[in-house]
C-alpha cells in the first residue's frame, strides 16, 4: 500500500509499505476513505516529538471503512463506516476507566506516534471497540474528520478545562485550526465576548464568521496592551493558547483577570516562562491536558443536529496521494490561506 512515511525531522516521503495486518483479536483493520492533517504532525516534522521514529506512517486523524476485524471485536464488521479515535483506549484499565483515555496503559495517543498512522490507504486500529465510532447516516464525512482531533481537543483541553461559562470574556491565542475549533466549542457555553488573537489577518477576518466578537492582530500592536484596553482594564475570564510557543503562552499569563483560568491547548516544544511571582495573587488557574475523546459521542450528536459545523474549517482538499503537496500548502498556512485540508482515498 501507499503511505506518507517520516524520515526524520524535514523529510517526508511517499512511498510503498506493507499493508498492515490483525495482529491481536481486538485490532481492525481500516480502509482510509478521508484523513488530515494536523500541527502536532508539523511538530513531529520539526522535531518536537522525538518518540516518532524513522519509518512512522504518520497520521492520528480520519473515517475509513472497516475491512477486517479480530476474533474478539464485537461492536464492529466488515464494510461499517467509522471515525477512527485520535486515542486509543483499551478500555480496561484504571485510566479508562476514569474515561482518562489519553493516559491508557495499553494505547493513548499511539496513532502516527509511536505505531503507523492513518495518512495511508490502510490502518490498524487496536481496541477498535473502544477507539472507533459508527458513523450516522447522512454525515458529512469531512465534518466527521475533525472529530477525530481537533474539536474534542479544543472542547475538552480548552473550553472544559478552561471552564467557560456563560457571561465569560475569553481570548483565544491561535486562530488555526484548533483555535477555530475552540471557538466553535465554546459558544456552546455561551460567552459574552471571544476575542481572537492571531498574526493573520485572514485568519481573523474568518473567526469573525465563525462567531469570534473581537479581533487583535498580535503584529501589528501589543497584543496584551489591546486586550487590556478592549476589556476596560480588567482582562478576560479565560485565555485559551492553541499555538504552543513561548510568546503565546505569555501574552495568556497576562490577559487574565483575578479569578481567570488558563487552559493550555497548544503542543510546546520549548520550554515557557512562568511569571508565578505575578500569578501567585490573582487566584489564577493553569491546566493542560492530552485530548482523551470522551465528549466525541456529544460532539457527533451535535454535528448530526447542525449545531456545529465543522465542515466550514475545510479550505483545501486533495487526494491521497497528493499529500506532500497537501503538507507544503499547510506548512505554508498564511500564504496560502489554509485551515483545514482534506485528503480522500477514493
Amino acid at each position: 500500500m501507499k503511505a506518507l512515511i517520516f524520515r526524520g525531522p524535514g523529510k517526508l516521503e511517499w512511498g510503498e509499505k506493507d499493508k498492515p495486518t490483525i495482529q491481536e483479536p481486538t485490532d481492525a483493520i481500516v480502509r482510509i476513505t478521508k484523513t488530515t492533517i494536523c500541527g502536532t504532525d508539523l511538530h513531529i516534522l520539526g522535531g518536537d516529538v522525538p518518540a516518532v521514529t524513522d519509518g512512522r506512517t504518520l497520521g492520528h486523524e480520519g473515517v475509513g471503512i472497516v475491512e477486517e476485524i479480530g476474533s474478539s471485536v464485537n461492536n464492529f464488521k466488515p464494510g461499517d463506516r467509522v471515525l477512527i479515535s485520535c486515542v486509543t483506549s483499551c478500555g480496561s484499565c484504571d485510566y479508562c476507566k476514569k474515561a482518562m483515555y489519553a493516559h491508557c496503559e495499553k494505547g493513548g495517543w499511539i496513532l502516527g506516534h509511536l505505531i503507523d498512522g492513518t495518512q495511508a490507504e490502510y490502518v490498524r486500529i487496536p481496541y477498535a471497540d473502544t477507539s472507533m465510532y459508527h458513523i450516522p447516516e447522512g454525515v458529512d464525512e469531512e465534518a466527521l474528520v475533525m472529530l477525530s482531533d481537533i474539536f474534542p481537543t479544543s472542547l475538552e483541553i480548552g473550553v472544559i478545562n478552561g471552564e467557560v461559562q456563560p457571561g465569560d470574556v475569553i481570548a483565544i491565542v491561535g486562530a488555526g485550526p484548533v483555535g477555530m475549533a475552540a471557538l466553535l466549542t465554546a459558544q456552546l457555553y455561551s460567552p459574552a465576548e471571544i476575542i481572537m488573537i492571531d498574526l493573520d489577518d485572514n485568519r481573523l477576518e474568518l473567526s469573525k464568521k465563525f462567531g469570534a466578537t473581537k479581533t487583535v492582530n498580535s503584529s501589528k500592536t501589543n497584543a496584551v496592551e489591546q486586550v487590556l484596553e478592549l476589556t476596560d482594564g480588567k482582562g478576560v475570564d479565560v485565555a485559551i493558547e492553541a499555538v504552543g510557543f513561548p510568546v503565546t503562552f505569555d501574552i495568556c499569563q497576562q490577559i487574565l483577570k483575578p479569578g481567570g483560568r488558563l487552559a493550555n491547548v497548544g503542543v510546546h516544544g520549548k520550554p515557557v516562562e512562568l511569571h508565578l511571582e505575578q500569578l501567585w495573587i490573582r487566584n489564577v488557574k493553569i491546566t493542560t491536558g492530552l485530548v482523551s475523546t470522551s465528549t466525541t459521542p456529544m460532539l457527533l450528536k451535535t454535528v448530526q443536529s447542525g449545531k456545529i459545523k465543522p465542515e466550514q474549517l475545510v479550505t483545501h482538499r486533495f487526494s491521497l496521494d497528493q499529500i506532500l503537496q497537501a503538507y507544503e500548502v499547510f506548512r505554508n498556512a498564511a500564504k496560502e490561506k489554509a485551515m483545514k485540508v482534506i485528503l480522500s482515498n477514493d
